[in-house]
């Protein structure tokens, strides 16, 4: 299942919502003030290969997790 991103109309705070692959925001609610017809906003998806050049320094600069 994957991960939306919504931003709620009412008070405007962003969210992300673990939901099945139809991604329709029908009854989807702000966890924060309730608001109803959140917005769904474009999200990336990245993936750092073993091969990337990002990894060299054996720490990885989004997490700063060392790398195996």
């Amino acid at each position: 299942m994957p991960i939306y991103e919504y931003k709620c109309r009412k008070c405007g705070i962003k969210f992300e919502l673990l939901q099945s692959l139809d991604g329709t925001n029908k009854g989807v609610t702000c966890p924060k003030c309730g608001g109803s017809e959140p917005i769904k906003q474009f999200s990336v998806f990245t993936s750092l290969g073993e091969d990337s050049s990002e990894c060299e320094s054996g720490v990885c600069p989004t997490c700063k997790i060392p790398s195996d």
